[in-house]
């Protein structure tokens, strides 16, 4: 399994750093116009960053509980990258799309590994 487990500690940790690099350059404007909306969001996707590295670690170590936590984070990141993407088309920014469909068959392919 150790390809579903570096797909999930590598995916989480991207979600982290974009993130951080978002809010720290000031990138992220829903922040003025859409607070509550963008802070559920980003909270989100923090949960879903959380539950990809600990599931990821879990699945590493051969933790009982980690394909448990990983199909958690898994299923939250398939709503993520099924959704995310709209943003981007709307923008017309679609290598941002292109990422987030190849992330999607990344994931169902590490889902198939697991199951």
């Amino acid at each position: 399994m150790s390809f579903p487990a570096l797909f999930a500690i590598f995916v989480g940790l991207l979600m982290v750093l974009q993130w951080s690099f978002l809010l720290l350059t000031g990138k992220v404007t829903e922040l003025k116009t859409e607070p509550v909306r963008i802070t559920f969001h980003i909270v989100g996707e923090m949960v879903t960053a959380l539950l990809l590295i600990i599931g990821g670690v879990g699945l590493w170590v051969h933790a009982g509980w980690g394909l448990f936590v990983y199909l958690i984070g898994g299923g939250m990141l398939l709503y993520t990258l099924i959704v995310s993407p709209g943003y981007y088309a709307q923008l017309r920014q679609w290598p941002f799309v292109i990422m987030f469909v190849i992330l999607l068959l990344l994931l169902l392919v590490s889902l198939g590994i697991v199951l």
